[in-house]
Formats: structure tokens, C-alpha cells, sequence
């Protein structure tokens, strides 16, 4: 029996590697998500494992559609594209909506249907891929000239403007890095990206200047002892966090910053928690789990046997990956604060069920390339 299974798994393509990596990483995260959490939980809502009920639930769903999206043929994706991206486009609208969009903190992200919260955005995230991904298999030779890749510039467009009236600077930042990703990818010319990337800094710079709430998180960034409770509150509680860490940190389940010192412990600065509490060797050995999953996800882009497979194993792989490095670079004092979740870690169902499911994508994509066990 224990020969049969072995003979199976040596025989057996794909890169189960990367499918164990996303399990441990999820596993570790709940587990993070439980000490950053559970004393904000029980002062909340009288649950120290609330957060961590609703995180293993969205692990749960999340491995459902991981197997599913492994087990089915990638390239018949391309068929659900157009209704994919009209989909995520209606749902992004939908935020809008009086008595269906779900505020906090000043901004509209989120679908509410009774308890259940849904994040369009990050389906979003994957119809900008997918999409994408079909235009160029299908028409490779036209992201050569300009007028080629306007329907991945106008869809990409379409998002981000729809994300930042939410308003969520730091998605749409991440859409607008994914769509110069995928149309770097597809082959555009160098003088075509400089000519939007042009544009593009100069919008964010506009953005940053309109809204007085972003100048605020500018300031702070440049200086946050000048507001310590007020806009620097949380870039400065993030670098209490990391820096009681040292370099072997505080103990697992031993960090003070989670008593309700740190904002958002469990979601968008759940890394200043696990900095605190495993310090900067175990942050290394961290970041080497997700950096495996970045590499295993480049290497399996490589071994793609069509375009439509390079280039969905490419979006998933960049999002995932400017995720990763974005929240380092806010949580540290790198670039200016902004919410943005740490893929497959930080407490948020939509997130997590969306990019396990991607990391199914990727492991079929495997199966169907070269690479194997």
C-alpha cells in the first residue's frame, strides 16, 4: 500500500511543493492571528477565538476551492473571462449601494449579506489577470503597439478608478503594479510603459494631494513622532512591535502591542505582531516560506506550456508577491501606512478563499507543464 502511494505521488505531475507551502502558510497565520487577536476578541465580542473561528472557516472554504480550481483544466478558464470581469466590475459597483455596501472607517470596501462580508475588490484582483491572460493568448502580437493593450489599460483603469472612490489607495496601487505587471509580461515596448508610467505617478501624486487624509498619512510617515497619537499612532506602535522583537523575539503568544496598543493586529499589521513575538531571525525564516511561494510560483511560469498558462501563473504569482512586499514595506515605516492585507496570514475571508483558490491555478498550471513533484 505505502509503495503504491509513493509510486503514485513520484509519478504524479504537479508541484505539490507549492500546494504545502500555502498549507503550512495559512496554518501559521491562523495561529498568529489567534495571539494577535484573542484579547481584542474577548474585550469585543466576549470570544478570544473569534477572529481565529473565522479565519479557519475561510481556510476551510478556501482549500474547498483550492481542489476545485486544482482539478479543472486551467485553460478552459479562458471561456469565463468576459463574464468574470463584468462580474467583478457589477460587484465593485454594488459597494455603493445603500443597505448593501458595508462602511468602516470612512470607507465602503465590502458587500454585506446579513453576517456574511464579501471584498470585491479582490475578485477584481483575478479578473484583471484572467482577463488579461485570454486577450494576449488569444492576440499575442498586439501588445506590441499602443492601441493593443488598451483593453487591458482601459479594464485596469475601469477597476482602479471604481477601488479609489471607495476610496482604497493601497488596492489600487496593487491593481495598477498588476497591470503594469501583466502588460510587461505580455511583451509591451519600453517606451509604452515609461508613457504610462508617466501618467501614473503623477495621478498618485494628484491623489495623495486631494485627499487631506492622505497628506496626513504622508506627514506622519516622514515624521511620526509629530503626531504620536494622532496620524503616527500606528507606524509607531508597528515599530514599538518590531523593535521589541530583537532578534528572537518576545515568544510565541507573548507580545504586548496586541493589547490594544496596535491597531489592526490582525489584519493589515499582523507582521509587526509576529515580529514582536519571533524577531528578526524568525522573520527571516518567515519571509523565506513566502518568498518559496513567490519562487515556486515564477518557476512554474517558466515551465508553462502556452501563453494563456505563462501569463495567469505570472499575475498570480506578482499579486501575491506585491502584496508581500508592500505590507513589509508599510509595517516597517518604508512607505507611508496603508491597509492592505498579507496574503494568506492576515485575517480576511474574501482574501484568503481568493488566493488559495489562484494557488490552485498555479498547481494545475504545473501539472500541465513540466514541472513536477
Amino acid at each position: 500500500m505505502k509503495n503504491s502511494l509513493r509510486k503514485y505521488i513520484n509519478n504524479e505531475k504537479g508541484d505539490y511543493f507549492l500546494l504545502f507551502a500555502v498549507i503550512v502558510l495559512a496554518a501559521v497565520g491562523t495561529i498568529f492571528i489567534y495571539s494577535a487577536s484573542n484579547y481584542s476578541a474577548e474585550a469585543t465580542y466576549g470570544d478570544s477565538f473569534y477572529f481565529v473561528k473565522k479565519q479557519i472557516i475561510g481556510i476551510v472554504l478556501g482549500i474547498v476551492a483550492m481542489t476545485a480550481t486544482a482539478l479543472f483544466d486551467y485553460k478552459k478558464l479562458a471561456a469565463f473571462n468576459i463574464p468574470v470581469a463584468i462580474i467583478s466590475v457589477v460587484l465593485l459597483v454594488l459597494v455603493f449601494v445603500p443597505g448593501l455596501g458595508v462602511e468602516n472607517y470612512g470607507a465602503r470596501r465590502w458587500i454585506g449579506f446579513g453576517s456574511f462580508t464579501l471584498q470585491p475588490s479582490e475578485i477584481a484582483k483575478f479578473a484583471l489577470i484572467l482577463f488579461s491572460a485570454t486577450y494576449v493568448s488569444r492576440h499575442p502580437e498586439r501588445p506590441k503597439t499602443f492601441i493593443g493593450i488598451l483593453p487591458i489599460l482601459g479594464f485596469g483603469l475601469i477597476i482602479c478608478l471604481l477601488i479609489i472612490i471607495e476610496p482604497n489607495m493601497s488596492i489600487t496601487v496593487c491593481v495598477a503594479l498588476l497591470m503594469m505587471t501583466m502588460l510587461f509580461a505580455a511583451g509591451i515596448r519600453i517606451k509604452h510603459m515609461v508613457f504610462l508610467i508617466v501618467p501614473a505617478f503623477v495621478a498618485g501624486v494628484l491623489l495623495i494631494i486631494i485627499e487631506p487624509y492622505r497628506l496626513s498619512r504622508l506627514a506622519a510617515f516622514l515624521n511620526p513622532w509629530s503626531s504620536p497619537k494622532g496620524e503616527g499612532y500606528q507606524l509607531l506602535q508597528s515599530l514599538y512591535a518590531l523593535g521589541s522583537g530583537g532578534w528572537f523575539g518576545v515568544g510565541l503568544f507573548n507580545s504586548r502591542q496586541k493589547y490594544a496598543f496596535l491597531p489592526f493586529a490582525e489584519s493589515d499589521f499582523i507582521l509587526s505582531v509576529i515580529g514582536e513575538e519571533i524577531g528578526f531571525i524568525g522573520l527571516l525564516a518567515f519571509f523565506a516560506l513566502l518568498g518559496f511561494i513567490i519562487y515556486r510560483g515564477l518557476k512554474i511560469a517558466a515551465k508553462s506550456k502556452d501563453v494563456f498558462g505563462f501569463l495567469l501563473a505570472v499575475g498570480i504569482t506578482m499579486i501575491f508577491g506585491i502584496q508581500t512586499v508592500i505590507n513589509a514595506l508599510v509595517v516597517t515605516g518604508s512607505i507611508p501606512p496603508t491597509g492592505l492585507p498579507l496574503p494568506l496570514v492576515s485575517s480576511g475571508n474574501t482574501s484568503i478563499i481568493i488566493f488559495m483558490a489562484e494557488m490552485g491555478i498555479l498547481f494545475n498550471i504545473s501539472r500541465q507543464g513540466s514541472l513536477t513533484f
